[in-house]
Protein backbone atom coordinates (compact mmCIF):
# COMPACT_ATOMS: atom_id res chain seq x y z
CA UNK A 1 0.00 0.00 0.00
CA UNK A 2 2.83 2.45 0.67
CA UNK A 3 4.64 1.80 -2.30
CA UNK A 4 1.16 2.56 -4.53
CA UNK A 5 1.39 6.00 -2.38
CA UNK A 6 5.16 6.69 -3.16
CA UNK A 7 4.41 5.54 -6.76
CA UNK A 8 1.70 8.47 -7.09
CA UNK A 9 3.71 11.31 -5.46
CA UNK A 10 6.53 10.05 -7.37
CA UNK A 11 4.48 10.14 -10.90
CA UNK A 12 2.74 13.42 -9.81
CA UNK A 13 5.88 15.46 -9.34
CA UNK A 14 7.77 13.98 -12.53
CA UNK A 15 4.79 14.32 -14.39
CA UNK A 16 4.27 18.05 -13.50
CA UNK A 17 7.85 19.40 -13.73
CA UNK A 18 8.07 17.43 -17.30
CA UNK A 19 5.14 19.69 -18.26
CA UNK A 20 6.16 22.89 -17.11
CA UNK A 21 9.29 22.09 -19.10
CA UNK A 22 7.58 21.20 -22.24
CA UNK A 23 5.49 24.43 -21.99
CA UNK A 24 8.78 26.33 -21.28
CA UNK A 25 10.06 24.82 -24.56
CA UNK A 26 6.35 24.86 -26.61
CA UNK A 27 6.30 28.53 -25.47
CA UNK A 28 9.57 29.41 -27.25
CA UNK A 29 9.75 27.87 -30.05
CA UNK A 30 6.26 28.95 -30.95
CA UNK A 31 6.85 32.47 -30.42
CA UNK A 32 5.00 33.46 -27.26
CA UNK A 33 4.78 36.68 -25.66
CA UNK A 34 7.83 36.48 -23.34
CA UNK A 35 6.43 39.42 -20.80
CA UNK A 36 3.21 37.57 -20.88
CA UNK A 37 2.85 36.48 -16.70
CA UNK A 38 2.34 32.87 -17.00
CA UNK A 39 5.49 32.55 -19.52
CA UNK A 40 7.18 34.76 -16.95
CA UNK A 41 5.92 32.26 -14.22
CA UNK A 42 7.15 29.21 -16.28
CA UNK A 43 10.34 30.55 -17.06
CA UNK A 44 10.92 31.93 -13.46
CA UNK A 45 9.70 28.11 -12.16
CA UNK A 46 12.02 26.22 -13.91
CA UNK A 47 15.36 28.73 -14.88
CA UNK A 48 17.34 27.47 -11.56
CA UNK A 49 17.18 23.49 -12.99
CA UNK A 50 17.85 24.74 -16.46
CA UNK A 51 20.73 27.08 -15.76
CA UNK A 52 23.48 24.39 -15.70
CA UNK A 53 21.91 22.36 -18.43
CA UNK A 54 21.60 25.42 -20.74
CA UNK A 55 25.55 25.98 -20.65
CA UNK A 56 25.86 22.36 -22.22
CA UNK A 57 23.56 22.15 -24.36
CA UNK A 58 23.87 23.85 -27.53
CA UNK A 59 20.90 25.57 -29.02
CA UNK A 60 19.26 24.59 -32.29
CA UNK A 61 19.14 27.74 -34.11
CA UNK A 62 16.79 30.12 -32.06
CA UNK A 63 15.57 26.90 -30.07
CA UNK A 64 17.15 26.25 -26.60
CA UNK A 65 16.41 22.25 -26.76
CA UNK A 66 17.34 22.03 -22.53
CA UNK A 67 14.09 21.82 -21.67
CA UNK A 68 13.28 18.69 -23.21
CA UNK A 69 16.44 17.64 -22.29
CA UNK A 70 15.70 18.03 -19.05
CA UNK A 71 12.13 16.70 -19.48
CA UNK A 72 13.65 13.75 -20.89
CA UNK A 73 16.15 13.29 -17.79
CA UNK A 74 12.87 13.86 -15.34
CA UNK A 75 10.43 10.86 -17.65
CA UNK A 76 13.52 8.69 -17.14
CA UNK A 77 14.36 9.55 -13.17
CA UNK A 78 10.27 9.10 -12.40
CA UNK A 79 10.82 5.37 -14.70
CA UNK A 80 13.99 4.58 -12.69
CA UNK A 81 12.45 5.62 -9.54
CA UNK A 82 9.16 4.02 -9.57
CA UNK A 83 10.59 0.71 -10.49
CA UNK A 84 13.49 0.76 -8.03
CA UNK A 85 11.20 1.64 -5.27
CA UNK A 86 8.61 -0.92 -6.18
CA UNK A 87 9.94 -3.70 -7.48
CA UNK A 88 13.70 -3.23 -5.48
CA UNK A 89 16.25 -3.69 -8.46
CA UNK A 90 17.30 -1.52 -11.21
CA UNK A 91 15.17 -1.16 -14.54
CA UNK A 92 17.06 -1.52 -18.53
CA UNK A 93 17.81 1.84 -18.62
CA UNK A 94 17.48 1.27 -22.58
CA UNK A 95 13.96 1.01 -21.55
CA UNK A 96 13.85 3.56 -19.82
CA UNK A 97 15.40 5.61 -22.01
CA UNK A 98 12.83 4.83 -24.63
CA UNK A 99 9.80 5.19 -22.00
CA UNK A 100 11.33 8.73 -21.59
CA UNK A 101 12.02 9.75 -25.46
CA UNK A 102 8.11 8.47 -26.28
CA UNK A 103 7.10 10.00 -23.00
CA UNK A 104 8.16 13.24 -23.95
CA UNK A 105 6.91 13.10 -27.35
CA UNK A 106 3.35 12.36 -25.89
CA UNK A 107 3.61 15.18 -23.27
CA UNK A 108 3.90 17.77 -26.36
CA UNK A 109 1.48 16.22 -28.56
CA UNK A 110 -1.32 15.62 -25.63
CA UNK A 111 -0.24 20.14 -24.66
CA UNK A 112 -1.44 20.31 -28.05
CA UNK A 113 -4.27 18.29 -28.23
CA UNK A 114 -5.57 20.40 -25.51
CA UNK A 115 -4.08 23.85 -26.32
CA UNK A 116 -6.10 23.33 -30.06
CA UNK A 117 -9.32 22.01 -27.95
CA UNK A 118 -9.12 25.49 -25.78
CA UNK A 119 -8.17 28.00 -28.50
CA UNK A 120 -11.63 26.30 -30.35
CA UNK A 121 -13.33 27.31 -27.48
CA UNK A 122 -11.85 30.85 -27.39
CA UNK A 123 -12.66 31.50 -30.33
CA UNK A 124 -16.36 31.06 -30.08
CA UNK A 125 -16.74 31.98 -26.47
CA UNK A 126 -13.69 34.77 -26.01
CA UNK A 127 -12.61 35.62 -29.22
CA UNK A 128 -9.28 38.52 -28.70
CA UNK A 129 -9.41 38.07 -25.28
CA UNK A 130 -6.87 40.37 -23.54
CA UNK A 131 -6.25 37.31 -20.78
CA UNK A 132 -3.10 36.03 -20.75
CA UNK A 133 -3.96 32.78 -20.51
CA UNK A 134 -6.17 32.82 -23.90
CA UNK A 135 -3.02 35.07 -25.51
CA UNK A 136 -0.37 32.44 -24.63
CA UNK A 137 -3.34 29.24 -25.77
CA UNK A 138 -3.66 31.09 -28.96
CA UNK A 139 0.24 31.68 -29.61
CA UNK A 140 1.15 28.30 -29.15
CA UNK A 141 -1.54 26.67 -31.41
CA UNK A 142 -1.24 29.01 -34.10
CA UNK A 143 1.93 28.35 -35.73
CA UNK A 144 0.51 25.00 -35.89
CA UNK A 145 -2.91 26.19 -37.07
CA UNK A 146 -1.32 27.87 -39.88
CA UNK A 147 0.58 24.65 -40.77
CA UNK A 148 -2.83 22.59 -40.88
CA UNK A 149 -4.37 25.82 -43.18
CA UNK A 150 -1.85 24.82 -46.04
CA UNK A 151 -3.38 21.41 -46.04
CA UNK A 152 -6.74 22.44 -45.61
CA UNK A 153 -7.69 25.69 -46.00
CA UNK A 154 -11.10 27.29 -44.77
CA UNK A 155 -13.99 26.82 -46.18
CA UNK A 156 -17.03 29.46 -46.49
CA UNK A 157 -15.33 30.79 -43.30
CA UNK A 158 -15.26 27.24 -41.75
CA UNK A 159 -11.94 26.71 -40.34
CA UNK A 160 -11.11 22.46 -40.40
CA UNK A 161 -7.69 22.98 -39.64
CA UNK A 162 -8.24 21.64 -35.75
CA UNK A 163 -9.90 18.55 -36.77
CA UNK A 164 -6.47 18.11 -39.38
CA UNK A 165 -4.65 19.08 -35.90
CA UNK A 166 -6.66 16.52 -34.15
CA UNK A 167 -6.33 13.62 -36.24
CA UNK A 168 -2.78 13.92 -36.92
CA UNK A 169 -2.41 13.79 -33.27
CA UNK A 170 -4.15 10.78 -32.84
CA UNK A 171 -2.03 8.94 -35.09
CA UNK A 172 0.78 9.98 -33.92
CA UNK A 173 -0.52 8.66 -30.26
CA UNK A 174 -1.48 5.74 -31.17
CA UNK A 175 1.83 4.93 -32.95
CA UNK A 176 3.30 6.17 -29.76
CA UNK A 177 1.78 4.17 -27.66
CA UNK A 178 1.96 0.73 -29.81
CA UNK A 179 5.61 1.36 -29.97
CA UNK A 180 5.83 1.57 -25.80
CA UNK A 181 3.82 -1.80 -25.90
Amino acid sequence: MAGDTLTLIIRTIGEVFAFILLLRFLLQASGADYYNPISQSVVRFTQVPLAPLQKLVPRIGRLDISPLVLAFAVKVAVVVAIIFFTQGNTPNMLGAALFGLFGVLDGILTIYFWAVIGSVILSWVAPNSYHPGPQLIMQITEPVFSLARKVIPPIGGLDLSPILIFLVIQILQSQITRLVM
